[in-house]
């Protein structure tokens, strides 16, 4: 697998997981009628942010991240990401490559440490990813999410000094 920096032309192959993602509304607080434009502009952000691709030997797009400054002026010392994995390819290990990508172009960006805003508790293979790569849950924003089957549920808060 290889990890690379996502171009205008990666989206063709993103938007389909993307869209299937958001509209399940299990683990993203993106509007559940995300428009594709808007998708694209949110997704592919400009630098200093980043957004990258995970693609095997033969050039499939397997999975995406984005990386950004979580806060602006005196609390931009402080990363985050998101990330979103094709389903036909999960538990492969692309999503585990794409935090560890993250959190190393976070250090070596310079940033003091990573938080993660809303990782909704239910989603438990992203909790457990998060805790094994050294992420605590720092607090829990009790149903700050409505989960289309689990109702509402706790979005946590997890951090990672770097």
């Amino acid at each position: 697998m290889l990890i690379r920096e996502a171009t205008p032309e990666d989206w063709p192959a993103v938007w389909p997981f993307f869209q299937g993602i958001v509209t399940a509304g299990e683990t993203f607080t993106y509007p559940l009628e995300l428009g594709e434009d808007d998708a694209r502009g949110w997704w592919l952000v400009p630098a200093p942010s980043r957004a990258v691709v995970a693609v095997d030997d033969a050039g499939t797009v397997l999975g995406t991240a984005k990386m950004n400054r979580n806060h602006m002026g005196n609390g931009s010392h402080i990363a985050s990401a998101s990330y979103m994995v094709d389903p036909q390819h999960a538990g492969r290990g692309v999503g585990r490559a794409l935090c560890e990508y993250t959190v190393e172009w976070a250090r070596a960006t310079g940033y003091r440490a990573m938080q993660f805003n809303a990782v909704v508790e239910t989603n438990i293979h992203a909790v457990r990813l998060y805790r094994s790569l050294g992420f605590e849950v720092i607090g829990t924003l009790p149903e700050g999410f409505k989960h289309p089957t689990e109702g509402y549920v706790g979005l946590h808060i997890m951090h990672k000094a770097l």
